[in-house]
């Protein structure tokens, strides 16, 4: 068989193709090119429509039979910068989407690499060689949904904003006065959360500067920049989402803070807006809180075996305090969520008090707090135990008064789980004590305490594995009883692809380290000991300290060394 330009002049058959990769066998293709013959269909259309085979090996055998490399775009790098330099227009019309630079020629996957009139226009537009590779139609059009559309549409938006802001800002100085009812930057806002909520945002943040404005997102934990309005844009971006949290849009001078609830992207989510005045105008931090449909359990959470048999034991005791503690944004709502959701059964009565109520759970008296009509968390915890509840989750002890009432519950027979900020869990009793509650109380009503962090998760399909070296073993300072026979420990790295962004990272975890009230720890406590003190006792008992418990994580894949610093250092 001759070649051009390294493609197959007499192309191989596409059911032989398919035998020799391994997607079918000769008994299968026979049987198929029989019944073939009677149906009418092409062969790939009918091992598509019996199941033989994935859509995915069809298009990676068309691949093959037209001489094209095939990239699957789900697995892929993508290079998000150059893949932005193609309009949406032309990456609809051509099904075409730069990913990388090789060689330096632009690698351009296509529908159809045979499009020699494509591949010119692409050549003209990014001003270097192409070379057409093959990609699945239904992951292009994702791809450039997910990156061009999107973000067209944002910035179509915002460019009406700011022309509209211009011609009332002209109006005004002719009329002295300005009607933007019908202002764009409504509809500016509306995609930007949208967007947000499309790329899993827990939070925006909306910032002046001495110049214009900068918007950014924070994702998996880490924030990063997403667009640069003009500074004639920002005052009505402020204003627009006063309007939506339904804040006092005529104060500037003071900070202030609301909510609403919105449907963006096909979700329902909850929008927390803050809003602080700085020396060049005033930011806002939206926080976005999807309203899930179900609790997770305890499962869900990334606990290792040994630890989850541990916690389990710990909020399945009859009475007694249960403490999860953290810094903000560490999922210690979602796990004290999971640990309702382990204790939520007929036989038991379950009430909450929180601020707000994130997830709504059947069977469970759920009351969220409204410090302006009195209802506060030790108000709410005073008439819970007078209702006979089993298990009390106060969402936050924030003062003495609701820690007081709550060490008290646990002490007369309910089970009370809640949050406490702590770095560590051998910080917690002290810090119980610090707000004013007697030792003996804290000591006697605590019976353990989770302290967590989130930690970005590896991208399973592009996430690279090495070994670490002794040197860097003796650098991460790996316990001796974490290496492997011969002295091995596993690493994984970030490597980037469509799938994940091009971070290496997708989604979160969370990182452990639970500590048991036992009789010596509680010596310790009561006799104000430091936390250092408590932690290296609680160790000798056997906990895992965050570090160790970390390293297991990394040992197993599910995030990199890195990201372990980033967390807990």
């Amino acid at each position: 068989m001759t070649t051009t330009h390294g493609r197959p002049t007499t192309k191989p058959r596409l059911g032989d193709l398919l035998v020799q990769l391994g997607f079918i066998d000769d008994a299968t293709l026979t049987r198929v090119l029989e019944q073939q013959a009677n149906s009418g269909n092409r062969l790939g259309d009918e091992l598509l429509r019996q199941g033989l085979v994935q859509p995915i090996d069809l298009m990676r055998a068309l691949a093959t039979q037209l001489g094209f490399e095939f990239v699957d775009l789900e697995e892929s790098h993508v290079d998000f910068s150059l893949a932005q330099q193609i309009p949406l227009a032309l990456a609809r019309r051509l099904m075409a989407m730069p990913i990388r630079i090789e060689d330096g020629e632009a690698v351009v996957a296509m529908a159809n690499p045979n499009d020699v009139i494509a591949v010119d226009d692409l050549r003209v537009v990014l001003r270097r060689d192409v070379r057409a590779v093959m990609a699945d139609p239904r992951q292009l059009s994702d791809l450039i949904e997910r990156t061009l559309e999107g973000d067209q549409q944002v910035a179509d938006a915002m460019s009406q904003a700011t022309v509209k802001v211009v011609e009332a800002d002209a109006i005004a100085e002719e009329n002295d006065e300005v009607s933007v009812e019908d202002a764009p930057i409504v509809r500016f806002v509306e995609l930007l959360l949208s967007k947000a909520v499309r790329e899993r945002a827990s939070d925006v943040h909306i910032e002046p500067t001495e110049t214009g404005t900068r918007i950014r997102f924070r994702v998996d934990g880490v924030l990063r920049e997403e667009m640069h309005p003009p500074k004639q844009l920002h005052n009505g971006l402020i204003s627009r989402i006063k309007v939506m949290a339904n804040i006092n849009i005529a104060e500037r001078r003071l900070p202030q803070d609301g909510r609403v609830s919105i449907e963006m992207a096909g979700r329902k989510v909850d929008l927390r807006a803050a809003t602080v005045p700085t020396i060049y105008g005033e930011a806002a931090v939206l926080r976005l809180l999807p309203r899930e449909s179900r609790a997770v359990g305890l499962a869900e959470l990334d606990f290792l075996p040994e630890q989850l048999e541990r916690f389990i034991e710990a909020i399945h005791k009859p009475w007694g305090a249960i403490l999860v503690t953290g810094p903000t944004g560490s999922g210690k709502t979602t796990t004290l969520y999971a640990a309702l959701a382990e204790l939520n059964d007929p036989t038991r009565s379950i009430m909450t008090v929180e601020d707000p109520v994130e997830t709504q759970m059947a069977g469970i008296k759920q009351v969220q707090v409204h410090p302006r009509a009195g209802l506060t968390f030790a108000t709410a915890l005073r008439a819970f135990l007078r209702a006979d509840p089993d298990v009390i989750l106060v969402g936050e002890i924030r003062d003495l008064e609701t820690a007081t009432i709550a060490v008290e519950a646990s002490l007369t027979g309910h089970q009370v789980l809640s949050s406490l900020h702590t770095i560590n869990t051998s910080s917690a009793p002290l810090r119980l004590m610090e707000m004013g509650v007697e030792p003996f109380l804290v000591i006697s009503a605590v019976h353990a305490v989770l302290a967590q962090r989130l930690a970005r998760r590896l991208c399973p399909r592009c996430r690279e594995e090495s070994t670490a070296t002794e040197v860097e073993v003796h650098a991460i300072g790996i316990p001796p009883h974490l290496l492997g026979p011969d002295g091995s420990f596993p690493l994984h790295r970030p490597v980037g692809c469509s799938a994940c962004g091009g971070t290496g990272y997708r989604g979160r975890f969370a990182i452990h380290e639970l500590l048991q009230i036992t009789d010596e720890v509680a010596q310790l406590a009561i006799a104000n000991s430091p936390a250092a003190h408590i932690e290296a006792l609680a160790v000798e008992q056997g906990m895992w300290t965050m570090k160790e418990d970390g390293l297991r994580k990394v040992r197993n894949g599910l995030t990199s060394f890195q990201e372990l610093l980033r967390v807990i250092a």
